[in-house]
């Protein structure tokens, strides 16, 4: 039994796919979709040489556009104000006393953290919300 190139391609897709679900590995999905654009291409009846140039297009441009969309989005979008990844942010606390340096000494969840006035206008005492954490900085406006 001779097995069609494009029944080969469709094996190797399978095994990207079976290894990114054992991994975690989202770029090995990227390489499952070229190899499943050379199983189309050997469907098509293209030589083996656009079979792997169809792979390589495929898989590689869409690994460098996943990594740039990713690249993109860390850069626009860091942790310390999103609240998918800081849960604290958003949440309001009480500041009793400013000091002279825009920081203060407030106690949130049971613990005395230092915070830092990231608002506009002048820091006043009273409700805050946390915008943000840098390092073991609460960053608090209005």
């Amino acid at each position: 039994m001779e097995w069609s190139a494009a029944t080969l391609w469709w094996i190797a897709a399978g095994v990207l796919i079976a290894a990114e679900l054992a991994t975690g590995t989202f770029y090995l999905l990227m390489l499952a979709l070229g190899v499943t654009a050379a199983a189309l291409a050997a469907h098509l009846g293209l030589a083996f040489s656009a079979q792997l140039v169809a792979a390589a297009l495929v898989g590689g441009g869409a690994i460098v556009a996943w990594h740039v969309r990713r690249q993109r989005q860390h850069a626009l979008a860091g942790a310390a104000p999103n609240r998918n990844f800081n849960l604290d942010v958003g949440e309001k606390v009480f500041v009793e006393r400013w000091e002279p340096d825009g920081t203060a000494r407030i106690d949130y969840r049971g613990a005395q953290w230092n915070a830092r006035y990231a608002g506009e206008g002048e820091s006043q005492p009273g409700v805050h919300v946390i915008r943000g954490i840098e390092s073991n900085r609460l960053l608090l406006g209005r």
